[in-house]
């Protein structure tokens, strides 16, 4: 006991304090550099490739990696390493796909989000709003985050749930408030530094089998007495439905190809200060990224040390990682190292507030609201109102992701949070793709694919599809029996979705009215 207090609390209480003293500091830095309404938004043109690539790959790592990840790595064992390999080599082939688009784009229109560049790209309103609608989605992506911090506040802190889920969301809201982009990326800078370290230390620990007699060889004796089926060892699951087969692991790569354009992660695309640093840019991200789903193995690691302890009534495999560390390391380290997971969870949960609130200040208000009701109103007023509307929103969404998360705690994190993002990343991947790939996309096309895809996943994943959909014949029932098993694997889905948008963009594309040479040039450059 220190001063009467248990050694974890005591030392979480103290890292915590630490962290968010550090935090509220970056976001007074951020606010400081908040000029406008798109710097606030935005931070265009902000920062150097290195330190850009850290907050970046923290973003995209977010608590589905440091949390999700090793939870499902716990129950099903090695065969999630795939998952820890291929979603990375997704992410950020789609970001190096539309990064000079994008980032072009960005500049000649002046986007501040994710919506609003595709509005742009496809000269449609209809489609900035309905993809700033449907980013909604994106709050239960952020409850999936909020409810990580969770964890990690119930470990450190002694909290309860609900207690915890609003001091994740206080943190979080005080320096966004504060410092929007800015202190997004700034603390995204640090805390990716932090993970990085993190996940080398998880990836080391589970290499030498730390704390198990006969290193490595005793923990994989140790899984397979635990199953003695071998299912924990293998390396495609035979039980798990997320990772039984070789198209498992393809949906999972090509489910997320879109998701480093999402608005919470694609806007730091802005942010890169040249377009020469682009290629040095993506190839360290690229790096980080592969590096840090390290932390996965934790998982398969706390399973050999901790057995089947979390698989019973009032335990929960999320709590993997941290019941790792305070199992195997003196309470200041593990409180530490705990604080190291905290701040995979805060680097995704504040680029999602920034962005979400973004479809209120950004999408709604300065691109919808404004033009047709304030039309007398100069650039700065709309601009300062603007600005307002963020740090409202902000407030706002943190309340709905609160209530959001507490009615999903059970849930795996990683799962929750593909509730949210597989919608989404359905309904973009035709027209963020194609848009920035085929100068033929039509507006009407890129509407046509938004709305399939994100219909698509949301029948198949949200309904199930139905044994007598296709009909009753023998090959249209295996059809329809095949799409309906897929309802439990959201990555699946979403692949399947985004096919379908993808194909019924190309189709309506070319019968419909392409956009004139001078709009194209606008993105893509002259000849």
């Amino acid at each position: 006991m220190i001063f009467g207090i248990e050694p974890l609390i005591f030392w979480g209480w103290l890292f915590l304090s630490f962290y968010i003293g550090m935090m509220l500091m970056f976001g007074i830095i951020g606010m400081r550099k908040v000029k406008d309404s798109d710097d606030f938004a935005t931070a265009r043109g902000g920062y150097g490739p290195v330190f850009l690539a850290f907050a970046m790959t923290a973003t995209a790592a977010s608590g589905a990696t440091f949390l999700g990840l090793p939870g499902l790595a716990y129950t099903s064992g090695f065969s999630v390493l795939w998952y820890a390999v291929v979603y990375p080599l997704g992410v950020y082939t789609g970001v190096l796909i539309c990064l000079h688009a994008v980032r072009k784009a960005g500049a000649s229109f002046g986007s501040r989000s994710m919506p609003e560049f595709l509005g742009d790209r496809f000269n449609s309103d209809a489609l900035r709003l309905i993809a700033a609608l449907f980013s909604m989605l994106l709050m239960v992506y952020l409850a999936g985050q909020l409810l990580a911090g969770a964890v990690m506040f119930t470990q450190m802190l002694g909290l309860e749930t609900f207690q915890a889920l609003v001091l994740t969301a206080i943190v979080l809201m005080f320096y966004i408030v504060l410092g929007g982009a800015h202190a997004d990326i700034l603390t995204d800078g640090i805390q990716g530094a932090l993970m990085l370290l993190l996940a080398c230390l998880v990836l080391w620990m589970f290499s030498v089998g730390y704390k198990i007699d006969g290193g490595f060889d005793g923990m994989v004796g140790e899984l397979n007495r635990i199953d003695p089926t071998g299912g924990l060892t293998s390396s495609i699951s035979p039980t798990h439905p997320l990772f039984n087969s070789k198209w498992d692991l393809f949906a999972i790569f090509f489910a997320h190809l879109p998701l480093g354009l999402l608005p919470h992660i694609g806007n730091k695309l802005w942010a890169l200060k040249s377009d020469a640093d682009q290629k040095k840019f993506i190839t360290i991200s690229f790096a980080f990224g592969i590096l840090l789903p390290a932390i996965t193995c934790g998982g398969i690691l706390a399973r050999a040390l901790l057995g089947d302890a979390l698989l019973m009534e009032g335990a929960n495999p999320n709590h993997a990682i941290p019941e790792l560390f305070i199992a195997t390391l003196p309470a200041w380290a593990a409180a530490l190292i705990c604080a190291g997971v905290l701040a995979a969870v805060m680097s995704t949960a504040d680029g999602l507030v920034v962005s979400t609130a973004q479809i209120f200040a950004n999408d709604i208000f300065r691109r919808t609201i404004a033009p047709k009701l304030m039309k007398d109103a100069g650039d700065s007023r709309i601009d300062k109102y603007s600005l307002l509307i963020s740090r409202i929103a902000t407030v706002f969404v943190l309340i709905v992701a609160i209530w959001i998360a507490w009615s999903t705690r059970d849930m795996n994190v990683a799962l929750l949070v593909w509730i949210g993002v597989g919608g989404m990343m359905a309904a973009t991947a035709a027209p963020m793709f194609l848009g920035v790939l085929w100068q033929g996309s039509s507006r009407v096309g890129a509407l046509t694919g938004f709305l399939v895809g994100g219909v698509t996943f949301s029948v198949l994943h949200g309904v199930g599809f139905g044994p007598t959909w296709l009909g009753t014949g023998d090959a249209m029932q295996a059809i329809a029996q095949w799409l309906g098993a897929q309802k439990i694997n959201p990555f699946a889905c979403a692949t399947i979705g985004g096919g379908c948008s993808i194909i019924s963009m190309v189709l309506v594309s070319f019968y419909t009215e392409k956009p004139d040479q001078a709009h194209l040039e606008r993105i893509f450059g002259g000849k």
